[in-house]
């Protein structure tokens, strides 16, 4: 095991652990007030503190140099700062820099490939910080979401377009990926003057995103392999599906992108069912990469993976309906499926390291 990374995902850890704390009081969960500046803070401590971190890492990590390991170090340390109730521009500051680490990161790649996805992820590092600077500057977070949600969605994308190219896609597809880009991106600039229709913009841009992913992703090739790969593919198709339920949510309902449940409905499809779609499927390969452990498959992966969706069911089947015990039961189901991941991967990493063994 690599050690000297553990302390990047212990601050990535403590994040999550606190995120899904805040998320529990904010569902009304009678959960005790350990820290008061958690609930304020449950989407930057996921996003940045959480996701900023992981991702930071995994590219320093793919990269063998010392300098990038700036990305996570930052943001980390960030939502460490809004945790202990240091001073505001400390910790949005350090967040910021982390996502400014990222962008020198993904322009570099850029300069050694020129490719379509390595823009897209340096666009996805771009939103990151561009986020964390309209939220310092005093936008509430319900204008800063959208474009926090774009670095993720746009940093995925981009992993998957890379690895599209072994299906050597037409022009015609490509330029589809682009067109669906633009969309979301044209979206999130008019928010800036006409919110709602901005955001209605980047929902369209969202549904076509999920469309070509659907369309396009390489995942289709391995589903019918047992094992792993399977798994992988069962998470990431169905991970897209909710990308695409999202953005319908997003056109549908952006006139209410502020507060509520449909708010809510309209966050989580994408953070959890997509964003965390796409964790459970990636975990198997990027954790031994950058812990450099041993991570067999285990059938009982399944478990979280079934627990995610069918209790984010749930709940945006409670926001849309307006129920309340739908909605607290859901996100309650949301945090266990989580706390399940992150068991199982435990007890996956154990029998990498000499415990006992599932065959695939």
């Amino acid at each position: 095991m690599n050690v000297a990374r553990l302390p990047f995902m212990a601050l990535a850890g403590l994040s999550l652990l606190a995120a899904l704390w805040a998320g529990l009081m904010r569902l009304g969960w009678p959960l005790p007030l350990i820290v008061s500046t958690i609930p304020p803070n449950h989407g930057p401590l996921m996003v940045t503190g959480f996701l900023g971190t992981l991702i930071g890492l995994e590219r320093a990590v793919a990269l063998k140099q010392r300098w990038p390991y700036g990305a996570p170090l930052l943001a980390g340390l960030g939502s460490l700062a809004l945790l202990a109730g240091l001073n505001v521009h400390l910790g949005h500051g350090l967040m910021a820099a982390g996502g400014g680490f990222l962008i020198a990161v993904f322009v570099l790649l850029w300069r050694r490939q020129p490719t379509l996805y390595m823009v897209t992820m340096g666009l996805g590092a771009v939103l990151w910080v561009a986020g964390t600077l309209l939220w310092h500057g005093g936008f509430a977070l319900y204008q800063v979401a959208p474009w926090w949600i774009g670095f993720l969605v746009l940093t995925i994308a981009g992993e998957r377009l890379e690895l599209s190219r072994l299906l050597r896609l037409s022009a015609w597809s490509r330029a589809a990926f682009v067109t669906a880009v633009g969309l979301f991106l044209l979206g999130l600039l008019a928010s800036f003057s006409v919110f709602a229709p901005g955001i209605r913009v980047a929902g369209v841009g969202l549904i076509a995103l999920a469309v070509w992913l659907l369309r396009h992703d390489i995942a289709w090739r391995t589903l019918d392999r047992p094992g792993r790969p399977r798994f992988m593919a069962i998470c990431l198709l169905s991970g897209h599906l909710w990308l695409g339920i999202g953005g319908v949510l997003w056109l549908l309902f952006g006139n209410v992108f502020a507060a509520g449940p449909y708010y809510d409905a309209m966050l989580h499809a994408v953070f959890l069912g997509f964003v965390f779609s796409m964790i459970f499927g990636h975990a198997p390969i990027i954790l031994p990469s950058v812990l450099g452990v041993g991570l067999p498959f285990r059938r009982a992966f399944y478990c979280h993976w079934a627990l995610l969706h069918l209790s984010l069911l749930l709940r945006v089947g409670g926001d849309l309906a307006l129920w309340l015990p739908g909605q607290r039961w859901g996100g309650l189901g949301n945090a266990l499926a989580i706390l399940l991941f992150l068991a199982n991967t435990v007890r996956a990493i154990v029998a990498g390291e000499g415990g006992p063994h599932e065959p695939d």
